[in-house]
């Protein structure tokens, strides 16, 4: 089998766009991205929205916990984030307002749970949109991605690894422990920092049938080092530079 340059995930807020906003995901697509992650969190009524934070600060200073509050009432409201050095006001932006922009470009939505609340109108979301093969799912520890697999096993899912279980295990058996979460809960990967990769993960995931998405790259010298270790997807909001290598060296190849 020839060489397969990693899918390039583009982080939420990549290229010094402004996180959890159609611009960032709009600068994914049109960058040449294959996959753009986001975050989801769902309001009190269970609308979900891109969220990294259940709180978030009003341009008047006040706090808002998304979690505890209607999508209508926070809809209109103007939030202050931080962008680099500078402060920037948005809206809030409903995975709903994103969906389409996907859909339309034919790319891959990676969407990152921060809670379990949003499993389920998440995945009847992008069930909605006919997007079954165009969206998965990521934030999912061990727990979550059972909850995942019991309440809806037809949305694709990553198992994201447990950094605790590297921490206090020896490298190989969390390593194995990792790959047993991932087939036991469904999952079709695993999703993990890239500093925990070796080769011998590469090796012992790839003889399990589990690709692995590492996150997040934003060194060309790092981006050249996973791509060789043979990663299936590589997260980045330094998308250009990613999508330059990638040209660059399927140009080599030819």
């Amino acid at each position: 089998m020839g060489y397969r340059f990693p899918l390039i995930t583009a982080h939420c807020g990549s290229m010094n766009t402004i996180d959890h906003t159609l611009d960032s995901v709009q600068m994914g697509i049109r960058l040449g991205a294959d996959v753009v992650e986001e975050d989801v969190r769902v309001t009190k009524d269970g609308i979900p929205i891109l969220a990294h934070d259940d709180e978030w600060v009003t341009v008047d200073g006040l706090k808002m916990s998304i979690s505890q509050m209607l999508f209508e009432e926070l809809r209109e409201l103007q939030f202050e984030v931080t962008h680099g050095e500078h402060r920037e006001t948005i809206q809030i932006c409903r995975l709903e307002d994103m969906l389409p922009l996907i859909q339309a470009s034919g790319k891959v939505v990676n969407l990152d749970l921060k809670v379990d609340e949003s499993i389920e109108p998440v995945a009847s979301l992008v069930k909605q949109y006919g997007m079954s093969e165009q969206a998965f799912l990521s934030g999912c520890g061990m727990d979550r991605a059972m909850l995942a697999e019991r309440l809806n096993p037809e949305i694709r899912k990553l198992l994201n690894t447990d950094h605790d279980l590297f921490r206090t295990l020896p490298y190989r058996d969390a390593m194995v422990q990792t790959c047993e979460d991932a087939l036991a809960a469904s999952c079709f990967g695993i999703n993990i920092h890239y500093s925990i990769v070796s080769q011998e993960l590469m090796d012992y995931a790839t003889s399990l049938g589990l690709p692995v998405y590492v996150w997040t790259v934003n060194e060309e010298d790092l981006m050249m080092q996973y791509a060789d270790l043979g990663v299936a997807s590589i997260t980045t909001r330094n998308v250009a530079a990613l999508v330059q290598m990638k040209q660059k060296m399927r140009g080599e190849r030819l």
